[in-house]
């Protein structure tokens, strides 16, 4: 390796360590997940937490961590775990333990499996909740010890994940009474952030860091123990009874269940990936002051992203279009009125990223309220006109318009400053995110060559993002009044259609060029990027079929989805994050896109792959990615170390693939649905939707599928609506001229 290589690799890791999740070894246990609103749990199979610096496991809330340690033992040693269950509505986890054979020097005391230890834990309002329910199996009387260990080291967020701080506050003294303990600490930006553990009934013996209980249980008899952990400030509320607070959780469940539709399909195991997946989102959609919103991912994503969060809901619009108002909602509510070069805040921008822990607000990272993202901003305007089309609340567009005007002239102000019209992104400081696009890896833009691409960046798809944007929200524009406006916007989409065509087109790599760098040079590498140029509609008809024809080679497609970097390439490898790993919610936005150009029988396929490897994941939960190894019959795809799962943009990927074979158009201003070209994979032949949402009605269907036919049966539509099925017309495609 020679000197300058040396250096540039050496430049290449700096950059890479910048944010980076550390992987630090073997994964040598499953992790449980649970949350409610700001709140959550990583927790191991037996309920535990054993957390060291870089590692996820922990209670949560607003970005630091309350509870780094909590074990239980009987009589000194680790449990026996019998068997750990999250529910599939994500409510609580419940693990069986029993009792080792315990030994007092030769003598056994205690034979194995004599006593039963339910342990049931969930989360709500910021408490973390926990009961112990142990029964005597045995023919005698049987004395036990139960002790549960607990402490706090307050981690922020990113320390939790490996960042280093040369400081940290301190932590205080803990104060204790006969049933409570507190453990607090002083941050540096003043603020003491205290952990509440409440134990009922009254322990045998509290210590600072341990709760002891000695239970003498006759034959099969049985005794309870109830734990309350609540994470805030000093002050804060008290916990509510166990059982109260499991009905209040449920309660809510049914509630949101009611406003999102069921989908019932002849797959078992589909629907349990599909169960899982609505299940996920329902519990990562936090309510906001503004809102519902739902949360990127658990654990180190769990808050307001923009970028995650629009594309969730775009993907979720068809069967969950309330979720998108609140995601316009809180956005607009942030958006960027002023110049920050360290938040990289301009006037009119969409927010990236928004952190409240200590490190934010010490700005120790730039992450309390960031705009390091390009595409935020077109996406939000996009997902606004969307959303205007799929429900008819104008209303509550012409609420936001000040907010999407504002985007749009940040837009329109980058745009005019390039020389082709593009809209580039660069980071203002050296403490932002150097590439700014979904794929913000530092490695993930680069040229044939491998050449990382520097200065301004114009991504491919966040052109797409743009035209979609400009088209979508003309309409809208026209609706209010804003004719002018919206003829503008029209020219400027016809106008980008155009010069993108002739700059990012590659006839040497059969597709678009993931970006031009900043000296106007392509990167003509062959990227799933490609296929989001098709979601947005930006691709002309001769061009998406050429890229879809690449899409569906055995260079992207492994089999369990589509690439994000062709096998091949200089940077591919199919282990890294963003350069030949799969990602469902980018092969979500493909099918989509290959829908929009009426090519269902890819949408097909990719929906196929995806859904087989969901049935191989566990809980049926598909990751925030895994990697992009070729499938091999009879084996399970292979696992990426540190994703995130649950992942909200995941987690909607089956919905929008689900749309995409269906072809459901929501029209309610004629109060019709229309499905054009449906289609079905071969692994299902019967989907059945309910309560499907079409302005004020709402609709149940069944679909069945004879071949390549599909049947249609009307189960119930209360509104009227409309319901047909349709076959999609050439006019129906968008794009630059042939």
């Amino acid at each position: 390796m020679t000197i300058t290589s040396v250096a540039a690799v050496a430049a290449d890791r700096s950059e890479q360590a910048q944010f980076y999740i550390a992987a630090k070894g073997p994964s040598e246990r499953p992790r449980r997940t649970l949350k409610h609103n700001d709140t959550f749990a990583v927790l191991n199979d037996y309920g535990d937490i054993g957390a060291a610096l870089g590692e996820p496991d922990g209670i949560f809330n607003q970005d630091t961590r309350y509870l780094s340690l909590l074990e239980l033992t009987i009589n000194g040693v680790q449990p026996l775990l019998l068997g750990s269950n999250v529910r599939d509505d994500n409510t609580s986890l419940t693990a069986d333990l029993t009792n080792p054979d315990i030994y007092r020097g030769d003598r056994l005391v205690l034979a194995k499996d004599t006593i039963h230890i339910t342990r049931t834990c969930f989360i709500w309002n910021a408490h973390f909740y926990i009961r112990f329910g142990i029964q005597n199996h045995g023919q005698s009387r049987v004395g036990v010890t139960l002790a549960l260990s607990f402490d706090s080291d307050f981690a922020d967020i990113f320390e939790a994940r490996g960042s280093h701080r040369a400081r940290r506050g301190s932590l205080r003294p803990v104060w204790r009474d006969e049933r409570t303990a507190r453990l607090s600490y002083l941050g540096l930006d003043g603020e003491i952030r205290t952990t509440t553990l409440r134990f009922e009934p009254q322990p045998d013996q509290l210590e600072d860091d341990v709760a002891t209980y000695d239970l003498v249980l006759d034959p099969h008899a049985r005794s309870s123990i109830f734990v309350a952990v609540g994470c805030g400030t000093e002050g804060e509320g008290a916990p509510i009874n166990f059982f109260k607070g499991m009905a209040q959780a449920s309660r809510e469940l049914r509630r949101q269940r009611s406003e999102t539709v069921a989908i019932g399909t002849s797959s078992d195991v589909f629907d349990r990936v599909l169960s899982r997946s609505l299940a996920d989102l329902r519990m990562l959609t936090t309510e906001t002051a503004e809102g519902a919103y739902p949360y990127a991912g658990i654990p180190w994503y769990s808050t307001t992203f923009g970028r995650d969060g629009l594309i969730t809901a775009l993907e979720m619009l068809w069967c969950m279009p309330s979720l998108a108002r609140g995601v316009l909602s809180r956005l607009a509510a942030f958006q960027a009125d002023c110049v920050d070069p360290l938040n990289d805040a301009e006037p009119g921008k969409i927010l990236h990223e928004m952190r409240c822990g200590e490190m934010a607000k010490l700005r120790e990272v730039p992450f309390g309220l960031y705009y390091g993202s390009v595409d935020a901003t077109p996406l939000f305007v996009l997902l606004a006109g969307e959303y205007a089309s799929r429900t008819g609340d104008y209303a509550t567009v012409k609420t936001l318009w000040p907010q999407i005007s504002a985007a749009l002239e940040w837009i329109g102000r980058h745009c005019a400053a390039d020389q082709d019209g593009f809209l580039r992104h660069s980071r203002n400081v050296e403490g932002g995110l150097a590439n700014q696009g979904w794929k913000d890896s530092y490695d993930s833009v680069f040229h044939a060559d491998g050449r990382l691409a520097e200065g301004a960046i114009a991504l491919a798809e966040v052109q797409a993002y743009v035209f979609a944007a400009r088209r979508s929200i003309s309409g809208v524009a026209r609706r209010l009044g804003f004719d002018e406006q919206a003829l503008r916007l029209d020219e400027e989409a016809l106008r980008l259609a155009i010069r993108f065509d002739q700059r990012f087109w590659c006839e040497d790599i059969g597709t678009y060029a993931i970006a031009l760098d900043g000296d106007g040079e392509p990167c003509r590498v062959q990227t799933s990027n490609a296929g989001h140029v098709l979601f947005g509609g930006l691709a002309s008809p001769h061009r998406a079929r050429r890229v879809a024809t690449g899409l569906m080679s055995p260079r992207f497609f492994s089999g369990w989805g589509i690439r994000t970097v062709a096998q091949g390439e200089s940077r591919y490898n199919p282990m890294s994050y963003h350069n030949g790993s799969i990602w469902p919610h980018d092969n979500a936005m493909i099918a989509l896109g290959l829908c929009r150009y009426g090519f269902k029988d890819e949408v097909a396929t990719v929906f196929e792959a995806i859904g087989g490897a969901a049935s191989y994941m566990e809980l049926r939960r598909l990751p925030e990615l895994f990697c992009g190894f070729r499938r091999i019959k009879g084996q399970a795809p292979t696992l990426y170390p540190v994703a995130c799962a649950p992942q909200a943009w995941a987690g909607a990927a089956p919905l929008a693939m689900l749309q995409a074979c269906l072809g459901i158009q929501c029209e309610p201003e004629v109060n019709r649905i229309r499905l054009v070209a449906p289609m079905l994979p071969n692994f299902l032949d019967m989907v059945v939707l309910r309560n499907l949402e079409l302005g004020n009605g709402r609709v149940d269907m069944a679909l069945y599928r004879y071949g390549r036919n599909i049947s249609l049966q009307i189960l119930r539509n209360d509104g009227g609506a409309e319901i047909s099925i349709s076959q999609r017309q050439p006019s129906d495609f968008d794009g630059a001229p042939a």
